[in-house]
Order: C-alpha cells, then structure tokens, then sequence
C-alpha cells in the first residue's frame, strides 16, 4: 500500500514539476491509485450487496469552479477520466449510469467488464458482510494539489461501501459534501458518506475558512467533529493556496501520502 502511495504521489508531482496543472496532477494520481487493487476505487473497489460494482468518481477545478462528476458507472477502467469528460466536454456537471458511460466512452475513456473491478479480496470483504451484516469499509482515494499558477484542484474516487443496496450514492460525487475546490482550498473527504452529505463537509470547511478566516487546521477538525456528532466518522485532506496541508481522520487509520516544494512529505497510514 505504501509503494502505490509513493506512486502516486510521484505521478502527480511529476506533472507539477513540468508545470502541468494542480487538475492534471491530481486526474493523474487518483488513476494510480485506481488501478490499485488495495483501495477502494476502480479494481478492487467495494461490492455492493448483489455482488456488483458501482464506482463514483468527481473533480473540481478551484481556479474556474469547473466539476466533473459520474455516479454508478460500471464498465470505465478509469472512472477519475470519466469525471475528467464530463468537466471538459460536458455542459453537465455530474451524469449517471449507462448515459455516463456512453458519453465517457464517446470521448476516449477505455472500456472494460465490469468483472475486471472484482478481486479475491473484495469478495471476500462481500461475504464478511452477508455472515455478518455488518459493513465494510474499504476507503475513498482522493487528491488535492496546487500548482505552479496557485491553482487548486481536488478528486475523489471510489466504489462505496461494501454491502451497500445496489444505486446508493455516498458523498464523492456530491460536489461540496465530499470534493470541493476553490480560490483558497481544495478538500477531499472520505468516511460515511452520508454524514459527510448532511453537513455539506467539505464546502462547509472552505467556507469556514473564506467567510470566518478560520485557520486550514482549525477548519478541518471543526468539520470531522460536527460528523462525529451526528454518529459519523471518516477523515480528508486538505490544501489551501497558501501551501499549508491537513489530514485528519477520527478512523484507527487513513493511508495518505504527501510533497512540498521544499522537498519535504512523507507517507503514512495511522
């Protein structure tokens, strides 16, 4: 898990380094990482209770508030570029289902079979819940970055929860509850979703930050507590223009990986 971290961080930094911007940066880290059959997003992402595979996928561009968003795609190998097509070429912001994927397949994103997602150890996680009802919970991927411009950018990619009822939406898609980005911070957040829905978490955060001129830090732990109080938990990074980085999570754990220009970062998972 770590070496995908650091894979994707290089990916991303990568493109940074060459002057790429903070959205190609972090289109190109969540692909990574979803072709990463350890997390859940793309291959190895959760199924949900029928055995079958929903992925959700979102990108937001701070410096122009575009998005792109697909909800319930089954057959893109790269649901992150799927999102990426709806924000270049769409007048929409988010589509959904078989329309989505015609479309993302009509600008270039490569098909598979929705069997391609499925992994020994998602099954496994399947049948953990069917014994037990009891969810499993394997994570979003998300990203955020700013570039050389200072522009921001955030995504987020994921498969849901494990045993979810077939059609549930969590917040990754959700544009302002789950991925956010504006002039001043981009936020990706990852836990129950639902939570993270009823408060508006990751709009509520900048918006913490831009109308209160309450510190990054400060901003991100408000939001995770007013989920914990409503009986939520889950974790998000977070990136403001300034360069100051925060990720913090109420989980045991949160896998996260990050650079500076300094050349200082790391890679953790508790």
């Amino acid at each position: 898990m770590l070496a995908a971290l650091e894979s994707a961080l290089d990916a991303g930094w990568a493109l940074l380094e060459s002057g790429a911007s903070a959205l190609d940066a972090v289109h190109v880290a969540i692909g990574v990482l979803e072709d990463e059959p350890l997390f859940n997003a793309g291959r190895g992402a959760a199924l949900a209770r029928d055995g079958s595979v929903e992925l959700d996928a979102a990108l937001m561009d701070g410096a122009t508030a575009r998005v792109g968003a697909v909800i319930g795609v089954r057959g893109i190998r790269y649901p992150i570029a799927a999102a990426r097509a709806v924000l270049e070429h769409s007048e929409h912001v988010i589509m959904a289902g078989s329309g989505a994927e015609r479309f993302a397949l009509a600008h270039g994103c490569e098909p598979v079979e929705p069997t391609f997602f499925v992994t020994e150890r998602s099954q496994r996680a399947l049948e953990r819940f069917q014994a037990q009802q009891k969810r499993v919970e394997l994570g979003t991927v998300g990203a955020v970055a700013l570039d050389a411009a200072g522009n921001l950018a955030a995504g987020n990619s994921t498969g849901g929860m494990t045993g979810k009822r077939p059609g549930r939406v969590g917040d990754t898609p959700i544009i302002g509850a789950g991925t956010y980005a504006n002039k001043h911070v981009a936020v990706a957040c990852t836990g129950h979703g639902e939570y993270f829905i009823r408060i508006c978490a990751a709009m509520r955060l900048a918006m913490m930050i831009e109308l209160t001129g309450a510190a990054l830090d400060e901003a991100a732990h408000a939001v995770l507590d007013q989920v914990a109080s409503l009986g939520g938990h889950g974790g998000l990074i977070a990136l403001d223009v300034d360069g100051n980085l925060t990720m913090p999570f109420t989980t045991p754990s949160m896998a996260r990986a990050w650079r500076r220009s300094d050349g200082s970062g790391g890679v953790a998972i508790f």
